[in-house]
Order: C-alpha cells, then sequence, then structure tokens
C-alpha cells in the first residue's frame, strides 16, 4: 500500500491546474499536515487504479474537507467529467466534504438535483446521494470554475466505499453479458469480432434475426445499432441491454421482430476509452464521434471496421439499411430523446419523424418535445450527419440520447431519477417500437410460445454474413435494384 502525506509545500495545494495529474491515485493515503505518527483509521486511502476508474488527485483542505481533481481523459486533456473512486480506511460516523474541482463542463444535470452514485462492500447495490447534500456552484478558489461539493458521513468503518458520476458498466461486465448470452446457444444470436481496438480489446457485433433470413440470396431489412463511442456515457450501454435482452427473448414481439428484420448492433465502439475510464475519448484521445467521415485504421480502428461493414451492407442488392441508431448519454437534459438529420425533401424529412413519435407513445420516459433535427456544422462527423448524407431516402439515422439523471413524466413537473433497471426498459421500448412502425401489430397474436430452438450449425463466419463476397462485387450505387426489397411506407400512420 502506497501511503503519502499532504504536507502543504508537497501536496501543491496553491495549483490551480491539472498539471500534476498523470494518471490515477492508487492506493493513496492522506496524512493530516504535519502528523507525523503511524497512519490510522479516518487516514483516507483513495483509489481509482480498477476498470473504469478515474481519479487524479487528492489535496485534504482541512480535517474534514477534500479536493478532489479528475483525470482528463487519455492523450486529451480538455474532457474531465466521469469519476469512479473508492474510499477506504474511514472511521466510523466519520463525516466529510468532497469537493470535484476541475470539471471541464459548466453546464450540469447537478444543477437539477443530480447526486452521485455510491455503494459500499456490504452494500453492494448502487444508490443516488440525497439531493439535499450536493452542491454546484463557480468556485473562485479554483479559477472560478464550476464545482460539485457533497458532504457524506461513512458509517461502517470496515466498509470499501464507490463513488462515480454515473452507474459503471464495464468492458469486463459487458463482456461476461455476451458470454452468457452465447452459452445460451439461441440459434438467432451470433456473436462475432469485427475487430480490435488500439489496445487489442473486441469490437463485438452482434446479429438477432431468424437464420434464415441470413440464407443465400435472401433479402434482410437491417436495423444496425451502435453504443458507448464515448466511453464515459454509460447509460448507453445499459439501453443497448434493454434492446438485446428484449430481442432475444420469447416475448411474442419479439419472435415476430425476428422473423421480419436484422439487427446488427455493435454495442461497444469504444472499449478502450471504457476500460480506462475516459470520458469522452479513446486512449489516443480521440473524439471517435468526430471522426466517422475518414476513419483510420490503425487510429480509430473500431470506427474503422463500422464504417466497412455498413458500406458494404449499403452497395449490397440484397441489403435494405432502414435505420442507424446510435445511442448516447446526455449531461445537461431530462428524457430520452432523439437528434434527426435535416433534409430539403419535404417528405423525407416527415417521415423521419415517425419513429420518435412512436417511440414516445411507448415510453413514458421518451420526450419527442425534446426531439431535433439538425444539419450543424459541429456535427459533421457524427455517424447520425454521415451516414445520414451516405444511405438513401430509404434509410433513417439517428442519435439515441438518455438523460444522465432523469426523466419527467408528461403531465407532471417532478423528475425521476433513472436507475439501471429504467435504462434497460427505455431500450426494451426502442425493440418493440419497430413493430409499430413496421405495422407487425397483428402478427403477434397469430405467434405461440415455443420452446426456444438450439443452434444446430456453427455460425456464419466473420466476415459480414449478411454478405455474399467482397464490397468489390457489388455495385457502388443503388439504383433500380434496391427496389427489390420490399419497402414499408408508415408515413401514413399519422
Amino acid at each position: 500500500m502506497a501511503e503519502r502525506s499532504l504536507t502543504a509545500p508537497e501536496a501543491g495545494n496553491d495549483m490551480g491546474n491539472d498539471d500534476a495529474i498523470g494518471g490515477n491515485v492508487s492506493k493513496y493515503m492522506v496524512l493530516p499536515s504535519g502528523y507525523c505518527g503511524q497512519p490510522k483509521k479516518g487516514h483516507l486511502i483513495f483509489d481509482a487504479c480498477f476498470e473504469s476508474g478515474n481519479l487524479g488527485r487528492v489535496d485534504q483542505v482541512s480535517e474534514f474537507e477534500y479536493d478532489l481533481f479528475i483525470r482528463p481523459d487519455t492523450c486529451n486533456p480538455r474532457f474531465r467529467v466521469w469519476f469512479n473512486f473508492t474510499v477506504e480506511n474511514v472511521e466510523e460516523s466519520q463525516r466529510v466534504i468532497f469537493n470535484i474541482v476541475n470539471f471541464s463542463k459548466t453546464k450540469s444535470l447537478y444543477r437539477d438535483g443530480m447526486a452521485p452514485m455510491v455503494k459500499s462492500t456490504s452494500r453492494p447495490k448502487w444508490q443516488r446521494l440525497p439531493p439535499k447534500n450536493v452542491y454546484y456552484y463557480r468556485c473562485p478558489d479554483h479559477r472560478k470554475n464550476y464545482v460539485m461539493s457533497f458532504a457524506f458521513c461513512f458509517d461502517r468503518e470496515d466498509d470499501t466505499y464507490q463513488f462515480a458520476y454515473c452507474y459503471p458498466y464495464t468492458y469486463t461486465r459487458f463482456q461476461h453479458y455476451l458470454d452468457s448470452l452465447q452459452k445460451r446457444n439461441m440459434d438467432y444470436f451470433f456473436r462475432e469480432q469485427l475487430g480490435q481496438s488500439v489496445q487489442q480489446r473486441q469490437l463485438d457485433l452482434l446479429t438477432i434475426t431468424n437464420p434464415d433470413n441470413l440464407r443465400e440470396g435472401a433479402e434482410q431489412k437491417v436495423i444496425f445499432i451502435t453504443g458507448r463511442v464515448h466511453p464515459g456515457e454509460t447509460p448507453s450501454s445499459f439501453v443497448c441491454q434493454g434492446i438485446i435482452d428484449f430481442l432475444v427473448s420469447q416475448h411474442p414481439i419479439a419472435r415476430v421482430l425476428r422473423e421480419h428484420l436484422v439487427f446488427k448492433i455493435a454495442p461497444m465502439l469504444n472499449p478502450d476509452g471504457v476500460y480506462l475510464g475516459n470520458y469522452r475519448c479513446s486512449l489516443m484521445g480521440f473524439d471517435l464521434n468526430r471522426h466517422w467521415l475518414d476513419p483510420s485504421p490503425w487510429a480509430h480502428p473500431t470506427l474503422h471496421g463500422v464504417k466497412q461493414l455498413i458500406v458494404q451492407m449499403y452497395n449490397d442488392p440484397k441489403t435494405s439499411l432502414e435505420f442507424y441508431i446510435d445511442i448516447h448519454a446526455h449531461s445537461t437534459m431530462m428524457n430520452g430523446f432523439m437528434y434527426g438529420n435535416i433534409f430539403e425533401d419535404e417528405e423525407r424529412f416527415q417521415r423521419q419523424a415517425i419513429f420518435p413519435k412512436l417511440l414516445c407513445q411507448n415510453a413514458e420516459d421518451f420526450s419527442y418535445s425534446s426531439t431535433s433535427f439538425n444539419r450543424d456544422a459541429v456535427k459533421a462527423g457524427t455517424g447520425r450527419r454521415f451516414l445520414g448524407g451516405l444511405l438513401d431516402h430509404t434509410s433513417y439515422c439517428y442519435t439515441l440520447e438518455v438523460s444522465f439523471y432523469s426523466y419527467i413524466i408528461g403531465g407532471t413537473t417532478a423528475a425521476v431519477p433513472y436507475t439501471e433497471e429504467a435504462y434497460m426498459k427505455l431500450g426494451r421500448n426502442v425493440a418493440r417500437t419497430f413493430l409499430d412502425y413496421y405495422r407487425l401489430n397483428p402478427m403477434v397474436e397469430k405467434v405461440a410460445i415455443p420452446m426456444p430452438r438450439l443452434r444446430k450449425e456453427k455460425p456464419p463466419p466473420y466476415k459480414y454474413p449478411l454478405l455474399r463476397g467482397p464490397a468489390s462485387n457489388y455495385p457502388s450505387g443503388k439504383g433500380d435494384t434496391k427496389n427489390s426489397v420490399n419497402h414499408r411506407d408508415p408515413s401514413n400512420s399519422f
């Protein structure tokens, strides 16, 4: 265990910047200024050297108060939002004030009642701190940066306490989740490795559909979903898991969706950033959601792999890529909502509004009034904007956003904090909405609930199970061949 004493000269308490932050604190014991005896209970030990951890520096301000510095994203000092750290060696009934002093954003849901998450070894379920104990304000002691302060009382001295910006969802948890799905040996669930990150972590691609839809020559309607391109936006993973859980279930709606649609899901586009505890960037400091125009196979390999697949699918005359949905979390707004694109074609623009309107009917936490359509220049490199320009008029591209904090149910003013289950419920409702969009509701009544079938053969080998050859063999334009796919136009639903 590393022990370090924070005296005024050595601690750098007069430093108002992040120059001293080079990595996460590791079993960092804070000893009072001038203390020379043996460490004892109440001398807090901070640690963030674990998966998705983030805490770069600790300064003791007084006996009860500590300034905590977020470690910036690797290779990019601009982003400082995500924190995730543990505190141990506490004394029973020890009261503290923690100040997170170097947020890179000024606007925050902390102004609206959001509070940090906490759990401990004897109470492993995450819960939010009481909002009355949380303060968000501009602080003159820290170059007028915004500071989030919270008061806390440690009540069990043998516990290790963990604090986080939002519910963590790690790369390892994600891998265990996919392993558990694979072990169920479902014949309509396929998992492949589409590529690897810079640090050689897996870029998983899931295909969920009736295996008959993958046979040679079959026409396919594809829904493509991605998540966690911004690693600190952990609600994205819970929403994505909700979508997957529903689609692989024996629910009659899920069975109908698998019969008629092919779901391609890349749930974690930035596995390195997730593992490292970054908020927005990859290992090399890139905001991957600004590099869709020309992703590098060595600097942005996960993005490059997904873009290659989408372009090849687009050029396949038997494949209709109907939806692209990229899942994010929002740090200043409530509810779930969507961003869409603006088109000169008014009819296409109106058709694009149908899916979010239907989702608003299915999900009480989804807000159509917060949904917007734009073509801001700053968003030009995003998946939604790039693919919206690439794909034809039969395809719709959205960013699905969900609040880090809460949702407000229509007709009320009270904010309902999101839980892990509530995020996953939104995912389930996203999946269910495709039933309404494609007017498949009558099919549900005909579906009995049989025992799940087991896979009798190996899944189609990587690469690109939807494709029947290299991309160069397919026409680069859509032409009349694309019209062979039976598109349903639901625009007159409203």
